[in-house]
């Protein structure tokens, strides 16, 4: 592997894996309100917020954390404004505490919060405008993805402006340099000195929000039921519910943290706790669990690349994907099992629409686990799909792009049925 290849997709793996509490487009906007917020320098005494649709959906019916139990845009305005420390990004709201959250409460009684559908093609789009009680004003947006802040304004003056038309403006340029082939050298031979701590940290902080998801009631308890149906030796039943356990929590209002990938807690959680299951119940030794955990998460990261940050094509499909080629790492699989894994799963689940971020998520993630899974016993057992066979091309890298396509471009009038239904229903 060349080396500009090789420090690319070390940055990548710093740049996806990062901290955040409580389902990512909630926290986001809690994030751009705490920042502009900050801006202002004083409480807002009204404010106005105008979101893409797609922030609608995964806002919709998910907890946000450390609220006490509440949910929608304008919780997650108060609690950003309350824990006031933009300077956490994804994680602003890990230190909201009694007072923080009495803080809130009264926000919310005396203050007025404006939310609006902005008239954008972007998927993910964040405007917020805050006013002080001396007549200042600041303003904050966010595009692209979940930390990408891309306007700044302070009583009109523009302080940051790096708005552009480019479509991938906001993207990681560095996954155009993704393949199949090279991820697997990667994983083989990275020095595990330049990802341990991203690695490491994202296994130790995933397994535990499946811990507690397992044992405690959060969310549709989709990990505890696939738990009570495992046997000991019955590593997938295992892995399905640890990593829907850790949805299950997550969706709940769990305040833990979580490592995401690809902006998501849930593929963050999908592409990593089977991989610790697994390992854990294997007595695989650390260093060859984190190389897997490679392979999941550029795996993962490569597939989400070409279809977007937010879409109607459900995330946990690519997770699940890349969770069942780190376990085939695991196993001792080389490319060519991992090559059919992938497009065994992809032939089998590429359907799965995102619905948005809700409890339901739990059963998807499951699923999507459990089809990567058989994609790779498919495979072992001298089966697979070919090209011809739907979506599926020769070659992996081809039928990557293949779903990349049909998800980025073929399911846009999806999306806007599925949003149309949701806010039709309430």
């Amino acid at each position: 592997m060349n080396e500009r290849t090789y420090k690319a997709y070390v940055q990548i793996l710093e740049d996806e894996l990062i901290v955040a509490t409580g389902c990512t487009e909630p926290i986001a906007i809690a994030f751009a309100s705490a920042k502009a917020a900050q801006v202002l320098g004083s409480e807002p005494e009204r404010i106005s917020i105008s979101v893409s649709g797609n922030i609608i959906k995964n806002v919709h019916s998910v907890t946000v954390p450390n609220t006490g139990g509440q949910h929608g845009v304008k919780t997650a305005v108060a609690a950003g404004i309350a824990a006031g420390d933009a300077d956490k990004g994804l994680d602003v709201l890990s230190g909201l505490n009694d007072d923080g959250r009495a803080y809130m409460a009264r926000y919310l009684e005396e203050h007025e919060i404006r939310v609006e559908f902005a008239d954008t093609s972007e998927p993910f789009y964040i405007d917020v405008r805050v006013f002080g009680d001396n007549g200042g004003s600041a303003r904050v947006v966010m595009a692209k993805n979940h930390t990408n802040v891309v306007l700044v304004e302070r009583d009109g003056e523009i302080l940051q402006d790096t708005r552009t038309d480019d479509p991938s403006d906001g993207e990681n340029a560095l996954t155009e340099l993704l393949n199949v082939a090279d991820i697997i050298e990667f994983a083989d031979t990275v020095d595990l000195a330049d990802v341990e701590e991203v690695l490491s940290r994202q296994a130790d902080y995933n397994y535990a929000i499946s811990c507690e998801g397992l044992k405690n009631d959060w969310g549709g308890r989709v990990g505890k039921l696939y738990a009570s149906d495992a046997y000991p030796d019955d590593l997938l039943t295992q892995a399905k519910a640890a990593a829907a356990a850790g949805s299950d929590a997550r969706m709940g209002g769990c305040p833990m943290p979580v490592v995401i990938v690809s902006g998501s807690g849930n593929q963050g959680i999908t592409a990593s706790v089977p991989i610790v299951v697994y390992a854990r119940a294997l007595d695989i030794p650390r260093e060859k669990m984190l190389r897997a955990l490679a392979v999941s998460d550029l795996i993962s990261i490569y597939q989400k690349s070409g279809i977007g940050c937010l879409s109607a094509f459900c995330g946990a499909v690519s997770a699940g994907t890349g969770a069942a080629c780190g376990i085939a790492y695991l196993l001792g699989g080389r490319m060519e099992e991992i090559e059919h894994t992938i497009v065994n799963s992809l032939g089998t689940v590429s359907g799965m629409v995102c619905d948005g971020a809700k409890p339901s998520c739990a059963a998807k993630i499951a699923m999507a686990i459990e089809s990567g899974v058989f994609g790779y016993r498919l495979f072992k057992n001298g089966n697979e799909f070919y090209a011809g066979d739907g979506i599926v091309t020769m070659g992996v890298d081809e039928t990557i792009r293949n779903v990349s396509r049909m998800a980025r471009e073929g399911m846009r009038e999806t999306d806007r049925e599925i949003l149309s239904i949701m806010i039709d229903s309430e």
